[in-house]
């Protein structure tokens, strides 16, 4: 086995973990400037730089055919970019693309990809080349305009930015994951952003929010809406910020009178394909209902997606539903990174611009440097041409008496005091060059350098020249390449979806049964019928449980729950669970607070938590308490309590009420009491109340209404005997008396068990113990007087009985 041989090297120790973190910063740096983030002069980073200068250098210009991609793939990866044809391939498919970029940078001939996601072919199939504002980006890179830095083999240079005779960075946008930064820069418009640039230049003090009045906001080439400045506003002051892009929506009409929502433009960057399988998905999975047809009706003239909406379906309904659960609606998060002096930094509006006009003023100056350089070196070699001519008798001589060349140069150079280079091109000078013709234009040349090389000295000497040139060219392109605004700017914002703007106002039947379970269920799930009927099952019931509440609520409003404990919960209507019909619900504990001992003995909705309305509470043994409504409004889920009760009460029926209104109490053996709710004052939570009837032995309170106009009363009894009663015949007393008959009860009729107030196009929905529901309209009851028992509203089941009674008001058929 062969000795290893001993050589010295040198070992550093060092800490790891010192190690791990320089180790690391170096790989963050490599990344963030080598890869992911743009420069802030051009726009670009690295291998998007590397694509348009190795198609420059081959000469693959707009106005030469077109090439293979593969071939400009091969040349980039070969001689700038060693990571992969991938990266670089897809890197140029993306600058061919009219739906990524404002201003295209490559011209492609071929499959491209499309917003609907489809992938571009490969690159053996497509061609490309520059397109013209590419060009533009890369004017007078061999100028010296740019530095130079060898490739990564070192065989060739290339260009560490490039000139960009227009602010790319804005125009185009840029986004990129660096490693612990980002940058998301959107696409604006030229000539927007070209206006703000010379805007910049005339004022540089110029504040921000002028410079608004010429970069509105971004502009992107899906077009769509951005909704709100404040975003903009933001992202431009502070180089962060977010704003709200939207589809372009139109509405239709059909022929059957079916209403259309029509697609035209949609978010940049969404994916369209995927917009339309989610907005499919949405409807197979029944979250999204009311749509009857979905089709792509996009072609080569635009994008169109036709959205047909149900008949007598809320249309804005169904697009606030899809603006709030697809992409026609998305958020875009402005992040203004960019790399300056090869230093991430995030920059303001007038930062950005500040930078690209010190980057066209170098541009400028080392261009006119390198244009004086190349005239002077020119009117040096003219002058030399012009003594020869003016003593080409003596040149002739020299040169034929001259043993060679070299001898003839030096000696042109001592006799007519010439340097090399002069006598270099003397020597080069044909004959011809010596007619009268010839003579002219050569001083005629000289001429015009000197005029030139004055006036490329006064540029150098002149900031504000200096200035006027790039000013000047930036008109140039504005002119040439002129764009009107795609994307639409709203002014207002949109805050988040309230529950109204994305789910119908429909009302539901809420109903709550004596072991605890509530569902709902839309309002037409029960059909009308003929008073007096046995009516339809709306649940399937333990034999041990029965519905005891019935409720009727829009959607969109506060369903407030109260138990007999005196405790007050509420909820969003549309946060309990839609039900079948037959199913028995859900416990009620799995969305209220509520303890084991108390149930639900009162339901009242309400649209929102007001001053102007207050609620009224009346107990099982007569206490009334009147408190507004507003004090209920933080008792959510957990609930709070609503009234003190003693340990014997119960609070049995609470009412919305507001000023001007009198209320009626019902007892279970018929006695009630008409009185004037203003005259009971409104009084805070933890009041006990005061007294409202006084009761007769084994009598209690079943219920209170509200006395409407337009209205009477009617009772139910628990074996389904019913009537109406006109409310002339109760005058209004002061609470604390014992009432007045408005029913006539026994065995036959059972007592009480509801009281509402119904008018004549009213319908009345009457629920069982045992879950069986009734609905029927309010006048086939006829009117009686107080004492009479009325007649038959329901017929039961043996054992069962009559649980509550809700009304659908004639607002709500």
């Amino acid at each position: 086995m062969a000795k290893m041989k001993n050589i010295n090297k040198q070992i550093l120790s060092a800490p790891i973990e010192e190690e791990m973190k320089n180790s690391y910063l170096d790989y963050a740096m490599s990344v963030i400037i080598g890869r992911a983030l743009p420069d802030v002069r051009d726009g670009l980073k690295p291998v998007h730089r590397r694509v348009l200068y190795a198609m420059l250098e081959r000469h693959w210009t707009h106005d030469k055919p077109f090439v293979k991609s593969a071939k400009i793939v091969g040349e980039v990866i070969g001689n700038y970019h060693p990571h992969g044809d991938t990266a670089a391939y897809e890197t140029m498919v993306r600058m061919v693309q009219d739906f990524s970029l404002n201003v295209p940078l490559v011209t492609g001939q071929g499959n491209f990809g499309s917003i609907d996601g489809d992938k571009a072919a490969a690159y053996r199939y497509t061609e490309a080349k520059l397109s013209l504002p590419a060009e533009e980006l890369l004017k007078d890179i061999r100028k010296d305009t740019v530095d130079f830095v060898p490739n990564f083999d070192g065989t060739k240079p290339e260009p560490v930015v490039l000139p960009a005779a227009f602010p790319n960075l804005l125009v185009n946008g840029s986004n990129g994951i660096a490693v612990g930064m980002a940058t998301n820069i959107p696409p604006h418009n030229l000539t927007e952003v070209i206006n703000g640039t010379i805007a910049f230049i005339d004022n540089p003090s110029i504040k921000i929010i002028d410079l608004m009045k010429y970069i509105k906001g971004p502009d992107f080439p899906t077009s769509g809406l951005i909704f709100g400045a404040k975003g903009i506003k933001e992202a431009y002051l502070t180089g962060k910020g977010k704003i709200t892009i939207r589809a372009k929506i139109d509405f239709e009409n059909t022929k059957t009178g079916k209403e259309r929502i029509i697609i035209t433009e949609i978010p940049y960057q969404v994916n369209k394909t995927n917009l339309i399988e989610s907005i499919a998905n949405l409807v197979k999975e029944k979250k999204l209902e009311g749509i009857s047809l979905l089709r792509d009706e996009s072609d080569r003239r635009g994008m169109r997606i036709v959205i047909e909406i149900k008949k007598n379906m809320n249309s804005q309904i169904i697009l606030n539903q899809l603006y709030k659960h697809t992409q026609l609606q998305v958020r875009f998060g402005i992040i203004l990174l960019a790399l300056v002096d090869n230093q991430p930094k995030v920059l303001n509006l007038k930062e950005i611009l500040n930078e690209y006009v010190k980057h066209r003023k170098e541009i400028v100056v080392r261009r006119t440097k390198y244009d004086l350089k190349k005239a002077e070196a020119r009117a040096h070699i003219l002058e030399g041409l012009i003594i020869a001519l003016n003593n080409i008798d003596a040149v002739i001589k020299v040169i034929k008496s001259s043993k060679s060349v070299d001898v003839a140069r030096k000696n042109l150079m001592t006799q007519f005091k010439l340097s090399e280079i002069q006598a270099t091109a003397i020597l080069d000078m044909k004959l011809q060059r010596l007619t009268a013709l010839e003579v002219d234009k050569i001083k005629k040349e000289y001429a015009d350098l000197q005029k030139l090389i004055a006036a490329l000295k006064a540029i150098l000497s002149s900031e504000k020249k200096i200035l006027g040139i790039v000013k000047k060219e930036l008109i140039e392109i504005r002119d040439k390449y002129k764009t009107e605004r795609k994307t639409k700017i709203i002014m207002d914002s949109i805050e988040s979806f309230a529950i109204e703007d994305i789910l119908a106002d429909e009302d539901m039947v809420i109903t709550i049964s004596n072991a605890g379970y509530i569902k709902r269920l839309p309002i037409d799930t029960y059909k009308r019928q003929r008073r007096g009927g046995r009516g339809v099952s709306s649940a399937n019931m333990r034999k041990e449980d029965f519905v005891s509440l019935i409720s009727i609520a829009s959607t969109h409003s506060y369903l407030l729950f109260f138990t007999n404990k005196g405790k007050i919960f509420w909820v969003r209507v549309h946060e309990i669970q839609q039900e079948s019909k037959q199913s028995k619900g859900r416990p009620i504990g799995s969305i209220l607070n509520i303890s084991a001992n108390e149930k639900i003995t009162a339901i009242v909705s309400v649209k929102d938590f007001s001053d102007d309305s207050s609620l009224v509470m009346i107990t099982k043994n007569g206490i009334i308490k009147k408190t507004k409504t507003s004090e209920f409004n933080n008792a959510k889920k957990k609930g709070i309590i609503a009234i003190n009760l003693l340990s014997n009460d119960d609070l049995v029926d609470v009412k919305l009420v507001e000023k001007k209104q009198d209320g009626f109490i019902g007892t279970k053996h018929g006695k009630g009491l008409r009185f004037n709710l203003d005259k009971i004052r409104n009084m805070g939570r933890s009041a006990k109340g005061v007294k409202a009837l006084n009761l007769s032995k084994d009598d209690e309170i079943i219920g209170m209404t509200v006395v409407l106009p337009k209205t009477k009363l009617f009772v139910v009894t628990e074996l389904g005997f019913g009537k109406r009663v006109d409310y002339k015949n109760f005058k209004a007393k002061g609470r604390g008396g014992k009432g007045m008959t408005y029913v006539k009860t026994s065995d036959k009729t059972g007592g009480a068990v509801g009281i509402k107030s119904i008018g004549d196009n009213d319908e009345l929905m009457l629920i069982s113990e045992q879950g069986i529901m009734i609905r029927f309209q309010a006048k086939t009851i006829s009117s009686q007087g107080r004492s009479t028992q009325g007649v038959k509203v329901m017929a039961l089941e043996k054992e069962d009985k009559v649980s509550d009674i809700a009304i659908v008001t004639e607002d709500t058929l």
